[in-house]
């Protein structure tokens, strides 16, 4: 796979881990378990965006 084509699929990757946490927590605003689901989302979150750091810091160039 190209360099272009990992960096996009990386952008997917952290849109994607965005979109999850959206979807756990707006499901829970107003049924009261917000509070309970919140600090998992946020823990998957970023978990995911570590995850997406560590193969970004893959892709670059190794100093000289």
């Amino acid at each position: 796979m190209e360099r272009e084509d990992v960096r996009e699929t990386l952008l997917i990757e952290e849109a994607d881990a965005w979109f999850e946490y959206l979807e756990a927590t707006q499901a829970e605003i107003g049924t009261g378990r917000y509070d309970e689901v919140e600090p998992w989302a946020w823990a998957r979150l970023n978990q995911r965006l570590r995850a997406v750091e560590h193969k970004r810091e893959g892709l670059r160039p190794a100093a000289a």
